[in-house]
């Protein structure tokens, strides 16, 4: 039988999972998580620790998916970054056990994506339009060429749409080479006119320096957007956490589940062109 980790890497395809997290700590979840996950939890803010944990150890239960230990088991870290050689704030990664898998998270409020892929560079963002002062973060993020695109669209949501088109788009790409926190997002030009994927260049040292970005399908204001090195162009697959959960529930308790029941059963990943 073919094992996740197999059809990720056999077709050189990217899995994407989303999940809303739920703002209520679910017993147990803590001995999933690291003493530096953990640490961070105590830091937050209760809803926002409750989020963090949650998306965490989604985290840990979806690379436990591919790799074929417990979650608990996952040992994160961080490449050192790639223009200053700091060991905090480069890309994350998998230190244990041994494998090519990339991966990247990113939250917003409640909700999560996590991309993984076999073998390259890969980053994703996932931003919430809601409640932000686009014009004031607008002069931030966006170089003059894409302030000129924004500001002709025609009506307020086409130019929300052209913002947060770049603003995730940026992100991705930087999260990608791991410079996220140090790096000036108006320097890179993500083409917004563009529907994509599009083809982005970013001069790092110790880094790709073209990369192929594309939006992502999100609703109810949220918007996100996936970034990975342009030589891998495979499939880009959407998958719900929520049917991982219930497979891993009805795999430790089949006597519970009655075969054929098709409601219960994980739906296969939904292709993003």
């Amino acid at each position: 039988m073919t094992t996740a980790y197999e059809r990720l890497r056999d077709h050189g395809a990217v899995h994407i999972w989303r999940d809303r997290a739920s703002d209520v700590f679910v017993p147990g979840d803590a001995d999933l998580l690291s003493e530096e996950e953990l640490q961070n939890v105590r830091r937050l803010p209760d809803t926002a620790a409750v989020r963090y944990a949650a998306a965490h150890v989604a985290l840990r239960r979806v690379l436990s998916h591919y790799l074929g230990v417990p979650p608990r088991e996952v040992v994160l870290g961080r490449r050192p970054c790639p223009r200053c050689a700091h060991p905090r704030h480069g890309r994350p990664r998998i230190d244990w056990p041994p494998t090519d898998l990339d991966f990247n998270l990113s939250r917003c409020g409640a909700q999560w994506l996590l991309a993984v892929v076999f073998g390259h560079q890969i980053g994703i963002d996932l931003e919430d339009s809601r409640g932000l002062d686009i014009g004031g973060v607008s002069k931030l993020v966006m170089s003059a060429q894409e302030l000129a695109y924004a500001r002709s669209r025609l009506d307020e949501r086409a130019r929300t749409t052209a913002f947060f088109r770049c603003w995730t788009r940026k992100e991705a790409v930087v999260k990608a080479i791991g410079v996220a926190i140090i790096t000036d997002l108006s320097e890179v030009d993500v083409r917004p006119a563009e529907d994509g994927p599009v083809r982005v260049i970013s001069e790092e040292m110790n880094s790709p320096d073209t990369w192929l970005v594309q939006d992502l399908p999100m609703v109810d204001g949220v918007f996100a957007a996936l970034a990975r090195v342009a030589a891998a162009a495979g499939p880009v697959e959407l998958h719900r956490y929520e049917d991982l959960v219930r497979r891993t529930v009805e795999a430790a308790h089949p006597e519970s589940h009655q075969d054929g029941d098709e409601a219960r059963r994980p739906r296969r990943g939904v292709l993003i062109p």
